[in-house]
């Protein structure tokens, strides 16, 4: 019952961010990190599969064996079972916080970048779009004729453009993670989930159907969230602007991601402007993206994990929820940049 009490606490005491930011995001999980992710990258396979098998496993196991020796006392095995779920429950949320969880609760991007509200505007959304056209038109040729890497490698220029981006906001020393695909791709590809993080054991999951052009940026995003950022329209951000100062591919990637946010940011007739900008290159990778999801998804488990996930959100301080994702666009307004697309930093 301690473990309880200290898992509620953690949940409902009120934390300043700043504190946070400054002993956990930057202190104590700056050190754990490297070192759960150097451990996670020594294997091919998923960690998080492993981890979460043997929990499943060990708790029907128990269940079963209580349930035996009180046949005749169903309601003492029902007791049992209903207070290991809580204990466990506790015990594994405790370990998600310290593990990774507490990032949700540092200081925002926007607080620790120049950051301008009066600059997020419809004109500058439209403008936004404009330039993500350009860029997708002539990154198109380029970009398909890189050669892709395997899958489950880390691209060595990808990565060392994202340790570049990640200390020009302040972040500290980040180990990239090994892209792995996980028992759980058969549920990423029915919700249209591109990927995840693992918050125990700190590895990054992909979906293994993502196409060559999406590839980039959705490992970008995961790398952003084994950094400390854990608000999805912050990691969306990060995850952009890696794939900005990296190669031709990359960049495409990253724009052609942007593209699609701005696109359901601004009006529909600037929406339809921008779709005559672009070119049959960039829009047919898109209608390839859409044709992908399509295949596999349920539109109605989609929306019911959607749910979960706007919930699971909301509860971790994201007061946005799931509409997050889509905050990238308002941070890409806001932020100040100097030259090359380099974010200024608060003083």
């Amino acid at each position: 019952m301690a473990l309880v009490a200290v898992a509620l606490c953690a949940a409902l005491l009120p934390v300043p961010s700043s504190a946070i930011e400054r002993f956990y995001s930057a202190g104590i999980y700056r050190v754990l990190q490297p070192a759960l992710t150097t451990i996670s990258n020594l294997v091919p396979f998923a960690l998080f599969d492993l981890l979460v098998a043997g929990v499943v496993v060990t708790w029907v196991a128990l269940a079963v064996r209580d349930a035996r020796r009180s046949k005749r006392r169903w309601l003492q095995a029902m007791g049992r079972i209903g207070l290991r779920t809580v204990v466990w429950s506790a015990g594994l949320y405790v370990i998600f916080l310290l593990t990774w969880g507490l990032n949700y609760r540092r200081v925002g991007l926007e607080n620790r970048l120049e950051y301008d509200r009066r600059a997020v505007t419809a004109d500058a959304a439209r403008t936004l779009g404009i330039e993500a056209t350009s860029r997708l038109n002539a990154l198109h040729d380029a970009a398909h004729a890189e050669a892709s890497l395997a899958a489950r490698v880390i691209d060595p220029a990808l990565a060392a453009a994202f340790v570049r981006v990640n200390r020009q906001i302040g972040g500290g020393t980040v180990l990239v993670g090994r892209p792995k695909t996980t028992w759980l791709n058969w549920y990423f590809r029915r919700t249209a989930v591109d990927g995840m993080t693992d918050p125990y054991l700190l590895e990054t999951l992909v979906i293994d159907d993502l196409l060559p052009f999406e590839r980039p940026f959705v490992v970008a995003h995961e790398w952003s969230h084994l950094a400390g950022i854990a608000d999805e329209g912050e990691a969306n951000f990060l995850g952009w602007l890696t794939c900005v100062h990296g190669s031709a591919a990359h960049q495409y990637s990253g724009w052609l991601f942007l593209y699609e946010q701005v696109a359901r940011a601004v009006s529909r007739r600037d929406r339809d402007e921008l779709a005559r900008r672009l070119g049959s290159g960039p829009t047919d990778d898109l209608q390839a993206i859409a044709n992908r999801i399509a295949r596999a998804a349920s539109p109605r488990l989609a929306a019911v994990s959607r749910r979960a996930y706007d919930a699971y959100l909301k509860a971790n301080r994201i007061e946005a929820g799931a509409e997050s994702y889509g905050e990238v666009v308002r941070l890409v307004l806001g932020v100040r940049f100097g030259a090359d697309w380099t974010p200024r930093r608060s003083e």
